[in-house]
Order: structure tokens, then sequence, then C-alpha cells
């Protein structure tokens, strides 16, 4: 009698402590005041996380959980579970089990065990990021954060990042239990939960340069405007290379000429990388040229080579007439960020000088071009402004006013000094003397080391007479 006895009250004790804990886990539970972060285009689980960082005093935002995620931007969306995964890891928290698998047969009491599990973290202040169906049938897998439940309901309370109001809204647990489990297999089903626990405050720089998810979200928009499926879109640093060639040809135009040219300009000259994004569009021939560049920035180009346009934020190139005006048009967003009162005579000139470059030394060399014909002719002719008239140009003169020679002219100067192993000298020079000599000209006495320019453009002429273009 006296087992049997304790027997019943191991078993009453057993179903009181069960009643408990079920009670427990209808009991209503909220976390309070989480910031709601609105998110941008497919980055619904980089905003959930980034709401909580906000909620722990942290200042990071989606896009650095977007960079911490280690996710291609070119791939052109947010993170999927795997990426998510590894950039909340990065940020300290203690997700603990994140991919559950349930067996279909079994699945109601799995699915409230993991439930009840999470419910167990809200009481604790930890929420959870879960991955779940916008709908039933077809519907798309999104992410969002957990804060709550409401027992007299029966109501899940969570963040919705897609929306602008998307605080604390509620559904129906009936509903939440359907849309959670992701249902890829017959046999077996897939529960997706980020337990947010975490001991300390993640704390990070910020960034006034374009970041990876700068880049992501901007290859997201890019795409939507290709004029068509034939293009091919490259992350090059800091360029994004988008071209209608084969694959193949705009990655290679994308490594052995834009990361070729900027590594090198970069190393000789320019500390800074644009501040904006730019894109490189690449195209095939004329007609793709013309037409494209019509269609994406409502224009008709004026050159057939290619150009920069600031304000598109792009560089435009036929690409089929070679390279070089390629390379010539990089140079100008480099001098725009890191020598934004550079006149317009050195910024051509520098830019110009590389449309027909190499390699000396490990260093980027211009090599002589088509434009030194002329600049001889105009020698002869004595037709080439002085030093100090180049230097003095206005931008409107240098571009509207030009006597045929001022590209020539800036050219074959930089030319000179590169020759004589001064180019880099004087830019640097002119860079910190730029306000006490806005033109160059003095600068440019002192690195020659003459105050007498105008002998020193007899023999500059001299030296341009003896140069040849093969």
């Amino acid at each position: 009698m006296r087992s049997v006895a304790f027997c019943l009250v191991i078993v009453l004790g057993v179903t009181l402590v069960s009643n408990r804990l079920l009670q427990a886990d209808s009991a209503s539970v909220l976390i309070k005041d989480v910031p709601h972060v609105r998110q941008k285009p497919d980055f619904c689980g980089e905003a959930c996380v980034a709401a909580w960082l906000q909620k722990l005093g942290s200042k990071a935002d989606q896009d650095a959980v977007f960079d911490q995620s280690g996710l291609d931007p070119t791939l052109g969306r947010g993170c999927y579970t795997k990426e998510l995964d590894q950039a909340i890891r990065r940020f300290g928290f203690k997700t603990g089990p994140v991919w559950n698998r349930i067996k279909v047969a079994d699945h109601e009491r799995e699915l409230e065990r993991h439930w009840s599990n999470m419910v167990t973290d809200l009481r604790r202040g930890v929420p959870s990021i879960i991955c779940m169906r916008t709908r039933v049938q077809n519907g798309t897998e999104h992410f969002r954060l957990i804060l709550g439940y409401d027992a007299k309901t029966d109501e899940v309370i969570y963040h919705e990042p897609a929306a602008d109001d998307g605080a604390y809204h509620r559904m129906a647990k009936k509903k939440l239990m359907t849309l959670w489990p992701l249902q890829y297999d017959p046999q077996e089903w897939l529960v997706v939960r980020f337990a947010l626990a975490t001991e300390t405050v993640p704390r990070l720089g910020s960034s006034t340069m374009p970041t990876s998810a700068d880049y992501a979200q901007h290859i997201m928009q890019l795409k939507d405007r290709l004029p068509n499926k034939n293009f091919t879109v490259v992350l090059q640093h800091p360029f994004v290379v988008v071209g209608d060639e084969p694959e193949s040809k705009v990655r290679s135009r994308a490594e052995h000429t834009v990361k070729w040219a900027t590594d090198k300009l970069k190393k000789q000259y320019f500390a800074k990388d644009p501040d904006q994004i730019l894109d490189i569009w690449l195209f095939k021939d004329q007609s793709s040229y013309e037409s494209n560049a019509l269609r994406l920035f409502n224009s008709k180009p004026s050159t057939p080579y290619g150009y920069y346009s600031p304000s598109d934020k792009a560089l435009v190139m036929n690409i089929a007439t070679g390279g070089g005006t390629l390379v010539h048009e990089i140079v100008h967003p480099f001098v725009e960020a890191n020598f934004p009162e550079c006149p317009s005579w050195f910024n051509e000139g520098l830019g110009s000088l590389y449309e027909q470059s190499n390699e000396r030394d490990k260093k980027i060399i211009g090599m002589t071009n088509w434009r030194l014909a002329g600049l001889q002719r105009a020698i002869k002719a004595g037709n080439v402004p002085s030093f100090a008239t180049l230097c003095s140009t206005t931008r409107k003169q240098f571009y509207n006013e030009d006597p045929g020679t001022h590209y020539a002219q800036a050219r074959y100067l930089c030319y000179y000094l590169q020759e004589h192993d001064l180019l880099g000298k004087y830019y640097h020079s002119f860079v910190v003397n730029h306000k006490t000599d806005p033109t160059g000209y003095k600068t440019l006495q002192q690195v020659l080391g003459t105050k007498d320019i105008p002998a020193f453009q007899k023999r500059w002429e001299a030296y341009v007479m003896t140069l040849r273009f093969r």
C-alpha cells in the first residue's frame, strides 16, 4: 500500500509540475521599447537584428548587419539564414540551435516544444528572429522579430520589418504555427529560430565610404535598370562594372583594366576612393553605346569614345574603341575625391596622359598617343599658348575656348614631368599648395626648379618635336 501511495504521490507531483509549466507558457510576456527598423529591399533579417542591437544601445544598423554576413554584394539580395547566422554570431549572440528539423508525423508536439522554448527565452528578456512564410500557399520566406505573446487573445507580438508602422504587430498564434515550419520535404519540416542572447553590446565604428550593404542595395536597383539580360554586373571596388559583352570579357576588363588602373593610380596619387558608388558601363559597340546611353541617361553621347557623368554617377564607354578612354575617365572621379579644387587643365592633362598607358617599374605610365601629331603641328605653326595662359584657363575657357591644343598641351606637359620623374612630386605639391597657388603655375616653377617658364617652354617644345607615336 505504501508503494502504491508513494507512486500516486509521484504521479500527482509530476502532473502538478506539468500544469504549472503549461500555465507559465500560456501567461503573457512582452519585451517593451524595442525600436522598429524599416527594412531596405530584401533586408528583413538585417532589419530585425538591427532593431534588437539598437535596443541594446548599439548604433549598428541593418547595413552593418549585412556587412558582417560576408555575403557577396553582386548577388543583389539580402541575407538568407546561413548568412544571417554568420552575421549574428559575429555580433556575439548565442543563438542556440537555428535549424531544427521536425518529423511531419509528429509535427504538432515538436512545434509546440519549439514554441515553448521561444516563450521561455522571451521571459528571460531574449527575443527571437524566426524565418516563416508570408502566406500558406506560395508564400515567400521572411524574417520577423518575435517580442511577446498575449495569452488573453492567444496572439504573438512581433516587429514587422516590411511595414512603415511595423512595431508590435499581432498575429494569431495558430496562424504563426502554420507559417513557421518551412516545408521543403514531405516527411520533414524545418523550423528556423535565432535566439538573440548576448552578454555584451556590440560596438561598431561608422564609415563615410560605401559599404558592402550599400553595394548590395545599389546592385539590386541596378539590375532592375539593365536594358536586357545580356548584361553582366561585376563589383570591382570602388566601381560597379556593367557590360553587354560576354561575361568572361566583362570580367576580364574589370580585372585587367579597371582594377589594374585603379590600383596603380591609387598607389601613385590618390589616398581616397570616390565617396559614392559609381557605375562603369561598358557597351560592346557603337549601336549599344548610343542607344543605351540615351535610354539610361536621357542624352545622346557627344563623343564616340566615352565620358564621365558626375550627375549620373557613371562612366559610360563605347568599349569597342578600346580601353584608353576608360582609363582616362577613371582618373576624374579620383581627382574629384582627392583634389576637388583641381583646375580643368591638370585634371584633363592627367586623365589624357593615361589614354595610352602601360606599366614601367610597377607604375602606370602614359605613352605617346594620337594627340601628339596635332600638338607638333601647332608647335611648328607657333600656335601653342604659354604655360601661364594654359594654367590660368577657367573651366569654360579650357573646354569651350580651346584653340585645339589644350588637351594635348596639358597631356604632354604631364608626359614630360613623368619622363623626368617629376609628375608624382608635382601632383602632391600642387595638392598641398593649391590655396596659395590655385592655377598650379608657381608649383610648376618650384618642381622644375626654374622661374623662367617661357625658357622652359622652348625646351619642352623641342623635346615634344623629338617624340614619335607608332
